[in-house]
């Protein structure tokens, strides 16, 4: 199973497309590890710079309609290979949410309320994320502030991240 812990990196944008997670012109690699360096290199945000922002992130926290656009696996392989295996927002689009579940990753929904409550009280802050995938919830902290969230996540899906992937899953049951 993947990691679902660590710095945390706060997108305060709803409808962040899979163009702006791994640009088109990266599709033709023919590896997942090429994409790697282009992640979010077309996200256009006051104040984000992806050299500097992404260094050492785990998890991304993020508004409405994250992964909306052309349907395509490569925009969780790119989170992938970056080591970003969690994204966390109120809603995802469809398809790129069962991309991440189908690569053995999470992209967990949380009222908007919580996310907001979230973004107001630790987006300016250096914070990590603490999973307990067991207990299905998240432990946030940033200096002296911290909030424990709970999380849903369906029987399959939980079954695809712990398999590792849909692939590794299909090996075991099929």
């Amino acid at each position: 199973m993947k990691n679902f812990s660590g710095k945390t990196l706060f997108l305060d944008r709803s409808d962040i497309n899979t163009d702006e997670i791994i640009p088109a012109k990266y599709l033709t690699e023919i590896t997942k590890k090429a994409m790697g360096p282009h992640l979010l290199e077309d996200l256009k945000m006051d104040g984000f710079d992806p050299e500097k922002d992404l260094e050492g992130i785990s998890v991304i926290i993020t508004k409405e309609n994250f992964g909306c656009g052309s349907s395509r696996e490569h925009a969780p392989w790119a989170l992938e290979v970056n080591d970003i295996n969690l994204v966390i927002a109120p809603n995802f689009a469809r398809i790129f949410r069962q991309n991440m579940f189908n690569c053995g990753m999470m992209a967990v929904e949380i009222e908007e309320s919580k996310v907001n409550e979230i973004f107001s009280k630790f987006a300016n802050k250096e914070t990590s994320i603490t999973t307990d995938f067991d207990a299905k919830t998240f432990s946030i902290n940033a200096e002296d502030l911290s909030l424990k969230l709970d999380f849903i996540i369906s029987g399959f899906d939980e079954a695809l991240v712990k398999a590792g992937g849909w692939v590794e899953y299909a090996d075991g049951n099929y």
